[in-house]
């Protein structure tokens, strides 16, 4: 069923509407009394519900499992009793329910008082209820066919207790969600009463259970022809709040910045209000049915308060993490007026404290400011919800390591931003940096790119954290712009750095010449020009001579499927006429780009094929072709494949092209022999390859995506890797390398370890995109996000919609729920872009002794036959105590660790 609404609303918020309102009507005995009582002109009795309730429902014990939902809705004055009591297990009708649902929907506004008519005969409701019930009909909340054939011959329709799949219907039609409930309609509920449900609920109570907006009872059994209880309704509500924009002029959700005996202080939309609270005051938090207590509420977590007149009758912890910042310095001096001084990078900062400052020391201790001596490397955490900015606490972070020392870089993670070195001593060290870093070499300010393994250095540290690292050898440099010109002895080039200056640059004798698409590129591939040139990527030795020019960016016009007027191959002038039968004239030169159906094109050799009516794709800068393509392919969707006619048709772009074949074309598909066109399917990818003429089919290629893990790059750019398993190796020279972020590479920048998605068309590697691969401690997980701790502190929640992958304990699970908080995973994006996590396995051990050459650590062994004693470190394997990053070497005999594996290899480890 399709339907709109008169105004813009949000799904989440319909649901939450529809069960608001579904909650208030069943309210208690006071409130349902007055909605059904008519009055002698035929109008109901007063319903609005003012009154919070005074004391406690003696029907709803503490403890009792909605108990926490009841009086939240009732302190809010959506729920009423009735002397006391609040009848938990009363039902609700469902005249009732959709009048409340049509009142939480906020649309009251649309009701229409001459509606009576509007309603089936058969749909018998109080004159009350008749517009809310006619405007229910109007927006598809229930369905005219379905309510004609309810059996009304014991009750009347607005008599007759909602059921629990009526319900059901109702919260979905809400969501404008039917046509994916009815899409399920065939597929079992699950329960063990699958055949008491209608076959027209059976998709609806799919996906209210997929959505956990219902549940099933005792036994396994969703019971749909029983009623839904006050108390079930209620804690819907309850959820349901969390989804919507919908506020009460008694509650307030806001910042703890206060907690005294008898009070809370929040900051509510920038201001200060204060709380009353007792011994009577219930606390809640929002992922716990059962009460908590005051304790549970810290300062600067997220609260609500429901309540009046500055006294709180119901406090909720909404969210648990403390709203705070961080800055990280080094300590100067303690100041007058209750503030400290730190240096942070090069800058000289305070930071003002008050009496509520926690300080703390490395190992989580209570100390005095006095006891933080000068230049100890501080944390200065501060709440972020207010203009003041409080400092919330200061915590010592102590270094293990001050040293200065020469050595060999073994490897650089700028994604864990440390720096692993062989000392002179031959140890392994691994130490973290930060962005005041100073690399040098010979007076110039070099930077962490320019750092390689195996170069020889001088380096100090300090607290831990590397401090200046100076080059004792040259070491290749990058820097980027446009090429303007090589000269004429191609011993030089000029180009312009990215800021504008104009530079020129030695060339070593046979420079190293990257063009994505260019196999053993020249200089002669370039394109050189003040404006248009190539956007280049230069490496420079230590005698600041260029010995590699890789090209990051062309800027050049397209124009496609242009036809061939003529060619003058004694003056290299192309004619062509293009869509609108406009004629254009290029010049081909030698650094021309050529295409056509070839490995290895040549000039001479696409000369002979440029006749007249031939068709062309091509660019240029001014007069210049740059490239030229003979169609030889078309790339689109398969749309039809008529065999009996013998032709294939394609969706490409915004056009439909149909090709004949005559006789039955090649077609390749990656990891399959033998394919034929019945492999195919419509709305797959393909690349279809014409004949020598242009206009058959001779080959169908299906484009697909796989992906895998590198295990080594091999010679002239052939990548092994493998898949479940199961290695393969291909050449990636003709395919287009991309980063994880996005930025072009080339096949050398591909390291072992990387997870990869290979575009194929056919058997051949089109496109190689490095997949995004996150590190991180679970710290919160829902029916839709998770929160992440990743390996560096930051924290960031993820939403994760669509499909999801969970691989834990060798098993793959499709549902958020298997993640636990404390859960260390990898998180990258699949193939389908579905999100996938790896749960990394979790061993206790005893630490024994570190291995700098082989890179591993070595652990006590339980018995004298336990041979799992020895383990290989990740490049970037994250040792920590706490929040207190730790290096590899300061651990020692005996240590209690926690260690975290993927596929066998350690990437975090937690000093107990």
């Amino acid at each position: 069923m399709t339907f709109k609404y008169n105004h813009t609303s949000h799904s989440k918020k319909v649901v939450s509407a529809v069960l608001a309102g579904m909650m208030a009507l069943s309210a208690g005995g006071a409130a349902m009394a007055a909605e059904s009582t008519e009055t002698g002109q035929g109008q109901t009795a007063a319903i609005t519900n003012t009154a919070a309730p005074t004391g406690l429902f003696s029907d709803i014990k503490v403890g009792y499992w909605a108990e926490k939902h009841v009086y939240k809705l009732a302190y809010q004055g959506i729920l009423l009793g009735n002397n006391g009591l609040f009848r938990p297990g009363d039902a609700v009708t469902q005249q009732e329910a959709v009048t409340m649902a049509i009142r939480f929907m906020n649309q009251e506004g649309q009701l229409k008082t001459d509606t009576a008519a509007a309603l089936p005969t058969n749909m018998e409701v109080g004159n009350y209820f008749k517009p809310y019930v006619a405007l229910a009909l109007q927006l598809g909340l229930i369905d005219k066919t379905e309510e004609s054939t309810v059996d009304v011959s014991k009750t009347s329709w607005g008599q007759k207790p909602a059921s629990r799949e009526w319900i059901t219907k109702l919260l979905i039609r809400s969501l404008d969600k039917e046509a994916e409930a009815k899409a399920q309609n065939n597929q079992s509920t699950g329960f063990a009463d699958n055949a008491s449900i209608s076959e027209s609920g059976k998709g609806y109570v799919n996906l209210a259970v997929s959505l956990d907006l219902a549940k099933g009872v005792e036994g396994n059994k969703f019971n749909p022809t029983g009623s839904v209880t006050r108390a079930q309704l209620a804690t819907f509500f309850s959820r349901g709040e969390s989804l919507t924009d919908t506020t009460y002029p008694n509650t307030s959700t806001g910042y703890v910045t206060g907690l005294k005996d008898g009070q809370i202080t929040l900051v509510v939309d920038g201001k200060a209000v204060n709380f009353a609270v007792n011994s009577s005051t219930p606390y809640f938090t929002k992922d716990s049915e059962t009460r908590a207590s005051a304790t549970d509420v810290k300062l600067y977590t997220k609260v609500m308060v429901v309540g009046s007149a500055g006294g709180a009758s119901y406090v909720e912890v909404v969210d648990a993490t403390p709203q705070v910042e961080s800055v990280e310095g080094t300590f100067a001096r303690s100041l007058s007026g209750n503030k400290i001084g730190i240096f942070v990078g090069e800058n000289y900062e305070t930071y003002s404290y008050d009496e509520a400052t926690a300080f703390i020391d490395q190992n989580g201790n209570a100390i005095k400011l006095s006891d933080i001596t000068a230049d100890s490397i501080i944390e200065v955490q501060r709440e972020t919800f207010s203009a003041d900015k409080k400092t919330v606490a200061i915590r010592v972070k102590s270094g293990i390591v001050n040293k200065s020392d020469n050595g060999v870089i073994a490897e650089v993670s700028t994604s864990g931003k440390t720096i692993k070195l062989v000392n002179a001593a031959g140890a392994t060290e691994q130490f973290a940096y930060n962005d005041n870093l100073l690399i040098t070499y010979q007076n110039r300010i070099m930077s962490v790119a320019d750092l390689k393994a195996g170069s020889a250095v001088k380096y100090t540290v300090k607290d831990s954290v590397l401090q200046t690292i100076t080059l004792s050898q040259g070491v290749e440099q990058s820097v980027r712009g446009t090429l303007v010109e090589i000269g004429g002895n191609q011993s030089t080039l000029t180009f312009k750095r990215e800021g504008g200056s104009l530079e020129a640059k030695l060339l070593t004798e046979k420079p190293e010449v990257i063009i994505n698409g260019i196999q053993d590129a020249t200089l002669n591939d370039l394109i050189t020009d003040a404006t248009n040139g190539d956007q280049v990527e230069l490496s420079l030795n230590s005698d600041d001579q260029v010995t590699r020019i890789q090209v990051i960016g062309r800027q050049m016009e397209p124009m496609s499927g242009v036809t061939v007027v003529s060619y003058n191959s004694k003056t290299k002038v192309l004619t062509v006429l293009d869509n609108n039968k406009k004629p254009f004239v290029f010049t081909l030169d030698e650094k021309t780009k050529l295409d056509y159906n070839t490995t290895k094109p040549t000039l001479a050799g696409l000369e002979s094929i440029l006749n007249d009516g031939r068709k062309l794709d091509l660019t240029y800068v001014g007069t210049r072709a740059l490239s030229v393509k003979v169609i030889y392919k078309y790339e689109g969707t398969i749309s039809n494949i008529d065999t009996l006619g013998r032709k294939i048709s394609l969706l490409s772009g915004n056009q439909t092209i149909t090709v004949p074949y005559t006789t039955l074309p090649t077609v390749e598909i990656y990891n399959k022999s033998g394919a034929s066109l019945g492999d195919l399917k419509i709305g797959d990818k393909v690349t279809v390859t014409l004949g020598a003429n242009q206009d058959v089919v001779q080959k169908v290629a299906l484009n697909t995506v796989a992906q895998f893990e590198v295990v080594a790059l091999e010679a002239n750019s052939r990548i092994r890797v493998k898949s479940d398993l199961l290695t393969s190796q291909f050449y990636v020279d003709q395919a287009v390398l991309t980063g994880e972020s996005g930025q072009t590479i080339t096949p050398s920048q591909l390291t072992a370890g990387n997870l990869i998605n290979v575009t194929f068309e056919g058997a051949t590697p089109k496109a190689v995109q490095v997949v995004k691969r996150t590190l991180a401690e679970v710290t919160a997980v829902d029916a839709s996000s998770v929160t992440l701790k990743q390996f560096n502190g930051q924290t960031e929640t993820v939403p994760v919609s669509g499909s999801v992958k969970v691989v834990k304990s060798g098993s793959t699970l499709t549902s958020l729920t298997s993640l636990m908080v404390g859960d260390r995973v990898e998180m990258t994006k699949d193939t389908d872009n579905s999100t996938r996590f790896r749960v990394l396995t979790v061993m206790s051990k005893q630490f024994w002794s570190y291995d700098g050459v082989g890179n591993q650590i070595l652990v006590k062994r339980e018995t004298t036959a336990d041979t799992n004693y020895r383990f290989a470190l990740g490049s970037s394997v994250f040792v920590h105590q706490g929040d207190n990053t730790l290096s590899v070497q300061s651990l020692r005999d005996n240590d209690n660790i926690v260690l975290y594996l993927l596929n066998n290899v350690i990437l975090e480890i937690q000093k107990q």
